[in-house]
């Protein structure tokens, strides 16, 4: 019961995270701008970090390194396939995408990202709490510059703020749906494939999304800036794994 409470919080917070998008309407587009590149930089790390020092490793105890790294290879794989065909974005240091024609494929296409990080949360505290916490971190830290840009994209695309705001959270709280079904029907079997599977999934965003949104900044003392922020991600995540290993 004690593990239910976690994945039930957490996947309401990762809900909430929804409603960023309203705080930035207050902001400068230049302050935005500048919080979004902090913001994209550190997750980058810390994704990679938590895919690799956290999820991968925390495989190697159910699978071997042959059957985990192919998982591993799938799940980087079938993100890719999934953003070409539901056109999945993360639209972080500018707000703008090509896609503003389709708002209700973008929410369609999160709900789904959103019950898979239901299902990967559960795995996760499943597995250990620490990982539990581990692996919310990463996934609600990647949240937040997405929902921004979603929130962004809503709004371009013609919807009103209130209809945006309600659509943008039904469509995050799929993450709760997702954890319950995990909770349900988690096995050893599914839970072993789940770590490596989103391991992959994590990577897939931050050497495919997050990072080449880095390389559009042309300044290099902004780049050296975000290179730093994002080393700490990755520090962080070293951390944090030192911590909870004693």
């Amino acid at each position: 019961m004690h593990t239910l409470l976690w994945i039930l919080l957490v996947t309401l917070i990762d809900g909430l995270v929804s409603f960023v998008g309203v705080f930035t309407l207050a902001l400068k587009d230049k302050t935005l701008k500048k919080i979004l590149f902090i913001l994209v930089a550190f997750s980058a790390g810390a994704m990679i970090g938590g895919s690799l020092l956290h999820l991968l490793a925390e495989s190697f105890e159910a699978l071997d390194v042959d059957s985990a790294m192919l998982i591993f290879i799938t799940g980087f794989s079938l993100f890719f396939v999934i953003e070409r065909f539901l056109h999945w974005h993360h639209c972080h240091a500018d707000g703008k995408c090509d896609v503003h024609a389709y708002s209700y494929l973008v929410l369609f296409g999160d709900g789904i990202h959103n019950f898979i990080d239901g299902l990967v949360i559960a795995a996760a505290f499943i597995t250990d709490i620490n990982l539990g916490l581990v692996t919310s971190f990463v996934i609600i830290g990647h949240e937040i510059p997405q929902e921004i840009g979603d929130f962004a994209v809503l709004l371009h695309g013609g919807m009103k703020k209130r209809k945006a705001l309600l659509y943008n959270f039904i469509s995050q709280l799929t993450a709760v749906l997702g954890g319950l079904v995990g909770f349900i029907w988690m096995n050893d079997q599914l839970r072993a494939f789940m770590l490596p599977f989103a391991a992959g999934g994590f990577m897939y965003i931050a050497a495919s999304d997050l990072i080449p949104e880095l390389h559009k900044e042309p300044k290099l003392s902004k780049s050296t800036v975000a290179f730093a922020f994002f080393i700490a991600g990755i520090l962080f995540m070293l951390a944090v794994k030192m911590v909870a290993h004693g």
